[in-house]
């Protein structure tokens, strides 16, 4: 069996594009969104500097996108068909993530502030993908009869990971693996007492 060796030529730009993303998330969660220059990310990638102002236009694009893809295997959504379960096990991973990370979100987030297209590469990026894999999950839980028919999807979401989201950002206390199953509890079932909770 004859094995073909590649040449000396050029990448697959798939592979260039997965090398860049892969030494800026590196540097985004070890030196924070100040590591990230086309200069810093071109050399630690074996890039050029021209390739990488071909798919990004400002250091803080390129640093919503490798955010994404550093956070994205640690954060994928399961679907064992037990919605509190898949829920918890969800929150529980992004809890986890957050507690290494926390210094990284606030600076990206801070950053999206002055820099617009950090801001529009943030959002494209990395928020509306992780509620589009929240929201799909939610939706199969709602089809099986496991949410209200009526349940507002995207309320779920702002109460679960945007509560996480105002601890880090906002109050800036450590979270704790304690609150997940509090959390996914009390949204899924409410605070009012039993005797007042809607039937049906």
């Amino acid at each position: 069996m004859t094995t073909t060796k590649r040449g000396r030529g050029r990448r697959p730009a798939d592979e260039v594009r997965a090398g860049v993303l892969e030494a800026a998330g590196r540097l985004l969660l070890s030196e924070g969104v100040q590591a990230i220059t086309f200069d810093r990310v071109a050399k630690e990638a074996g890039s050029s500097k021209m390739t990488l102002y071909k798919w990004w236009p400002t250091p803080g694009a390129l640093a919503a996108e490798a955010y994404f893809a550093s956070s994205q295997p640690v954060l994928e959504f399961p679907d064992t068909g037990d919605l509190r379960a898949d829920l918890i096990t969800q929150l529980r991973s992004f809890v986890h993530w957050l507690t290494g990370a926390g210094r990284t979100v606030s600076e990206l987030i801070g950053a999206a502030q002055l820099d617009d297209e950090l801001a529009r590469a943030w959002k494209e990026s990395y928020a509306v993908p992780r509620r589009e894999f929240a929201r799909v999950r939610l939706a199969a839980a709602r089809e099986q009869g496991q949410l209200a028919e009526d349940a507002d999807l995207h309320i779920i979401i702002d109460q679960l990971w945007g509560a996480c989201y105002h601890r880090v950002l906002v109050l800036k206390v450590p979270l704790e693996d304690s609150i997940v199953e509090r959390l996914v509890d009390q949204t899924l079932h409410g605070v009012a007492p039993v005797s007042r909770r809607p039937s049906g």
